[in-house]
């Protein structure tokens, strides 16, 4: 899912083919200015050869390509004998001016596009560093994700997820941050966080949710931001856990769209009977948490998503039936199915992403595999 960052300039082997096309140009004209009748005059259109390679190519092969087109009006003029006429000389100084403007254009352009490449990378660290990508194998666990951002140019938004081991368990969240923007990302940066700092610890799984709704909540304490939405968002999460020695998952779910099982039985929700609030609105209720046990055996798949997945339309607003595809794909690796998953979204959207969306998929084998 990562993209990695990809530098604006063309490969130099098409622009080394690319170059062919305004040397011809020079060359046609020229030919064309020196075998035509003395009334028709080709050599003002050498500008096009600069201009042209200016479009694929940085300064200094801009500037060489404007000599050689400068050259060429000189070859032509002195051809004719007419190389000190006036109105000839005034024709070579306009070309070599035009052309000098050019190349300058192009320089900026370059330092433009450098200092963009350099953005890019920066940026490029930071949403790796704040949405690691999740490892393939953990404990008795294969797992793939894939993670779809709205934003366009963007590897992460207000989708989340994250994966951590204790001594002996395998613990995960997804959730989905209210909004968008730069708001929705520092959220999803602040309960990443605090799950990366407290899941490693073996505390229990009801104690980890309270602890990522403090910490959410908390933010509300400081002097208020005025971006707009700050103060105002939640985060809907599914906090799991899954135990290398026992065929269960423990869910801790805050108003996120319910886990599906998959396994040879077919496909089932995992809606548990008391649903907790989004992750900062735990303080509305007294009794926040409760973690619920579903079965979760050898050879299980687990699919993990954000409403981003299922809320998707295509264009007559039909949402994508996310449950109603499933049964004909349980069987093939958490890979395959994600990659399956992935490419019938984009499908059903015409690749028209209107939210962040978030994909995991766990499968359970034996310890030793």
């Amino acid at each position: 899912m990562w993209q990695g960052h990809s530098d604006l300039r063309r490969p130099r082997w098409r622009t080394r083919v690319l170059v062919v096309i305004p040397l011809l140009v020079i060359g046609l004209i020229t030919l064309g200015d020196v075998l035509a009748p003395a009334n028709v005059r080709l050599s003002p259109l050498l500008i096009a050869a600069p201009a042209m390679t200016a479009s694929f190519a940085g300064p200094l092969l801009t500037a060489c390509v404007g000599l050689l087109a400068v050259g060429a009006q000189i070859v032509a003029n002195a051809y004719e004998g007419l190389l000190g006429h006036p109105g000839r000389l005034t024709e070579v100084i306009t070309l070599a001016l035009v052309s000098a403007m050019i190349v300058l254009f192009r320089a900026v352009l370059d330092r433009h596009m450098r200092e963009l490449n350099r953005v890019r990378a920066v940026a490029d660290v930071a949403q790796r560093v704040l949405l690691r990508p999740l490892p393939v194998r953990v404990g008795p666990l294969l797992i793939a994700s894939v993670y779809l951002a709205a934003e366009p140019g963007a590897e992460i938004g207000g989708d989340l997820y994250a994966a951590a081991r204790t001594s002996d368990t395998t613990r995960l969240i997804i959730g989905d941050v209210r909004g968008s923007g730069l708001t929705a990302v520092a959220d999803a940066s602040l309960v990443l966080g605090a799950f990366r700092a407290m899941a490693h610890w073996p505390v229990p799984l009801t104690d980890l949710a309270a602890h990522l709704d403090t910490a959410l909540s908390a933010e509300r304490t400081e002097p208020p931001d005025k971006a707009p939405g700050a103060g105002e968002s939640f985060v809907t999460a599914a906090v799991l856990e899954i135990p290398d020695d026992q065929p269960v998952v423990r869910l801790v779910n805050c108003g996120h769209p319910p886990p599906i099982a998959l396994r040879d039985s077919g496909v089932k929700t995992l809606e548990g009977y008391a649903p907790a609030l989004p992750l900062g609105l735990g303080h509305l209720v007294a009794d926040r948490y409760h973690s619920e046990v579903f079965p979760f055996d050898e050879g299980d798949q687990l699919l993990l998503y954000t409403d981003g997945v299922i809320e998707a339309r295509n264009s007559e607003g039909t949402f994508y039936p996310l449950t109603e595809r499933l049964p004909g794909w349980n069987g093939a690796g958490p890979q395959h199915l994600v990659d399956r998953v992935h490419r019938d979204l984009i499908c059903h959207t015409g690749g028209h992403q209107g939210d962040d969306a978030a994909l995991v998929v766990l499968e359970r084998h034996g310890a030793d595999r």
